[in-house]
């Protein structure tokens, strides 16, 4: 890879986004944001493919008498592990000094560690198999995914950045439409197992061959107790920027999180929707969905990047989220819950686009960047776990099946964390 387009000085830099006569200095290194893009695909094409559908199927054919709970116990310890994984690789990240870099060690490891415990759901038909390989799974992964996403500050300057956080969300949408795909092609759990994993070792393994990785020459301090428990916590009054930031990043996704949770139950509720025809039309809601998120976060990482600015987009899109969720709280009809689901999916489309360029401009340590993405990650992970402990509560309101207050309530999460990103004063 060629590395000369990339100073050091704007490897990871927090500062306002540098002027420069070099027009090298103002790109990604060659090829990278493509190989970025493909290596996201490819590990959430293992990671999401699972959650949507496959882990349910294969949950279903070895515990058919109680794969509702089965389920919940497999997905919930893995989720888990998530979020404790991520920032916890990524500070191990950061302090790694080899002949191999910083980043390629636990890219390659986790990938053997992912695989792995793909193989062991795909072969062994017990619920203990699934509740260790789907643990080793998120766990090796998580840890991929904290030292790929440093490669971001490392590797890409800040007035680049756009395009790379486009192609984490394009990677990301079509990951989803790929994983239906794979869902659909066999019912072999081998297949649908093993053919994610296949394509995640193919991808990220490119990703990690053309990497330029090199790790720092000093020497990292010990790693205390306190160095440990730092790695999912940051102090907001030193970093303010990238404490807006968390929590603009949680608000979203909070509201982003309730129409994928509860469609499914909304339409037969509130439109009447047969059973039979909820999940088709659920299906291509989604599908449709994502496809139109994945357009709309390569060309808004482009036009962010065009235009210099991150948090215009930042802003844009949450308002269109949450003008989205209104639209579905008051639906009158299936055509309104079709316009709000196009909505809502060009609002996640910009946000994707630019949400990881804005956070790698916060950063408040560029030595500590894979740690400080961990961190981000919990914004991301937390509402998915949050979501369902509260919408209980609220559909509860007024008799039960109060889905216009769960809507809008995440509509004014959305609208919140939108107005929030104003408050960001490092970046534009």
């Amino acid at each position: 890879m060629d590395q000369a387009a990339v100073p050091a000085s704007t490897s990871a830099t927090t500062s306002a986004e540098p002027a420069s006569t070099d027009p090298d200095a103002e790109r990604a290194p060659r090829g990278f944001v493509l190989r970025l893009g493909l290596a996201n695909f490819g590990l959430y094409s293992a990671l999401l493919t699972p959650v949507i559908v496959t882990m349910a199927l294969r949950v279903a054919d070895v515990a058919p008498r109680n794969k509702e709970s089965v389920l919940g116990l497999v997905l919930g310890v893995g989720a888990v592990l998530a979020v404790i994984a991520n920032p916890l690789f990524g500070r191990l990240s950061d302090r790694t000094r080899s002949r191999f870099g910083r980043r390629r060690p636990w890219l390659v490891g986790g990938l053997l560690g992912g695989l792995l415990g793909l193989t062991v759901i795909a072969f062994i038909p017990a619920v203990p198999a699934l509740v260790i390989g789907w643990a080793l799974v998120q766990t090796s992964f998580n840890a991929v995914y904290a030292a790929l996403m440093a490669t971001i500050p490392d590797q890409v300057p800040a007035a680049a950045r756009g395009s790379a956080s486009g192609a984490i969300g394009t990677g990301l949408t079509a990951a989803v439409l790929a994983g239906s795909g794979i869902a659909a092609l066999s019912s072999d759990a081998r297949v649908m197992f093993l053919l994610p994993a296949v394509l995640t070792v193919v991808l990220v393994g490119w990703f990690v061959y053309k990497l330029d990785d090199r790790a720092p020459a000093d020497a990292p301090e010990p790693f205390s107790v306190k160095e440990f428990l730092g790695s999912f916590v940051f102090d907001p009054r030193r970093s303010p920027d990238f404490g807006w930031a968390w929590l603009t990043k949680f608000l979203v996704m909070f509201g982003s999180v309730a129409p994928m949770t509860y469609l499914a139950y909304y339409l037969p509720f509130r439109m009447g929707v047969s059973a039979t025809a909820t999940a088709s039309t659920v299906a291509v809601l989604v599908a449709a969905g994502y496809a139109v998120q994945s357009v709309t976060a390569a060309a808004g990482g482009r036009l962010s990047d065009h235009f210099g600015r991150r948090k215009p987009f930042v802003i844009s899109s949450g308002l269109v989220v949450a003008a989205g969720l209104a639209l579905l709280a008051f639906a009158p009809d299936l055509t309104w819950i079709i316009v709000a689901q196009f909505v809502m999916s060009v609002g996640g489309g910009l946000f994707y686009a630019v949400d990881m360029a804005l956070i790698t401009h916060v950063l408040p340590d560029p030595d500590n960047a894979a740690k400080d993405l961990g961190v981000i990650n919990i914004a991301n992970a937390l509402p998915q776990s949050l979501m369902p402990m509260i919408a209980p509560f609220l559909l509860a309101i007024g008799g039960g099946g109060n889905y216009p207050l769960l809507f809008g309530v995440a509509a004014a999460a959305a609208l919140v964390g939108s107005v929030l990103v104003t408050r960001i004063k490092g970046a534009r």
